[in-house]
């Protein structure tokens, strides 16, 4: 028989995306609709070791769905991956009567919930990361955002790189995952896009093609960087040196990850939310939630993580050709 769930906590763990929020207003709104109980879990697996859990009513959520980052703040903890600090988080949930935890967040905190699940604690994932680097899921909570961040962003790049005619490297974050370069270096017009799964570090090509553009009377040159590549600043250097042409590097680090979320990421998180909910007051556990061919879903926390994630060879060779 499923375990009878009572009262369910709800936790953010790792980067913060655009549109946490509006899952942390559907859980619990969903929740206490099924009538289950909510405690809302501050700071990650950090705040729930140090006990920093309250009480969470339909009013806490009022009013925070346009706002990015995460109400209930967020936090990295290493410590979590021992065996102990696992079996004090789960004991710590028991104290606080907590039957079940939705963990709004990336693989590592995927990895988290399922340590918790082996101890009792029945625990569903949301993917909560603006990198798209999920492989069981077409999309990420935060990831809508972020591209349109970083794209108007890029777009003021391209304004002042035009009016001055220098080269300008753009870096982009994702960690070692390049679906936001790809997609904004398609949707910005970049003349080169460097992804971590597909560069070749040869930036005799990339200095061969700002000449070659140059001569056809182009008047600018945007490189749309991954993070995973990086060393945009010293490749701007080097660049300058060998073409004659003033480059300048921007990289626009963590603003990416802030501002208000978009329709997108606020229906799709909502949705994922009330899916979470839904399915752990069912008794569910070891689960997380993804999106594929128009349908929200849910796949074994263990599946998920041993499924492998590479950029589509199609929209890798169109990117190719529309940057020429």
């Amino acid at each position: 028989m499923a375990k009878e769930i009572k009262t369910i906590g709800v936790l953010t763990s790792g980067g913060d995306a655009p549109g946490m929020n509006a899952a942390i207003r559907a859980i619990v709104r969903k929740a206490i609709g099924n009538g289950v109980n909510v405690k809302g879990i501050k700071k990650g697996y950090q705040g729930l070791l140090n006990e920093e859990i309250v009480d969470m009513e339909k009013k806490d959520v009022s009013d925070i769905i346009q706002r990015g980052g995460t109400i209930l703040g967020t936090a990295r903890c290493l410590e979590f991956k021992e065996e102990n600090v696992q079996e004090r988080a789960a004991e710590i949930c028991r104290e606080h009567g907590i039957d079940g935890i939705i963990v709004i967040g990336g693989d590592g905190s995927y990895r988290g919930a399922q340590a918790l699940a082996r101890h009792g604690i029945n625990t569903i994932g949301i993917p909560g990361t603006i990198d798209l680097d999920i492989a069981c899921t077409e999309y990420t909570i935060g990831f809508d955002t972020a591209i349109n961040t970083a794209m108007q962003a890029i777009d003021k790049v391209r304004d002042t790189s035009s009016s001055h005619e220098r080269c300008n490297i753009i870096e982009v974050m994702g960690r070692n995952a390049g679906y936001i370069a790809l997609w904004c270096g398609v949707a910005n017009g970049a003349e080169d896009i460097l992804l971590p799964e597909k560069y070749d570090f040869n930036e005799q090509n990339i200095i061969n093609n700002i000449i070659t553009n140059r001569k056809r009377g182009k008047t600018h040159h945007i490189i749309v960087n991954a993070e995973g590549i990086g060393h945009s600043t010293s490749m701007a250097r080097r660049i300058e040196a060998a073409t004659g042409i003033e480059t300048r590097a921007t990289i626009l680090g963590y603003m990416q990850r802030g501002g208000s979320p978009t329709c997108k990421d606020r229906f799709y998180a909502s949705i994922m939310g009330s899916y979470a909910a839904d399915i752990l007051c069912e008794g569910k556990s070891n689960r997380v939630i993804g999106y594929r061919n128009g349908e929200f879903l849910d796949f074994d926390i263990e599946e998920a993580l041993n499924m492998r994630k590479e950029i589509p060879e199609y929209q890798f060779r169109v990117s190719k050709v529309l940057s020429q």
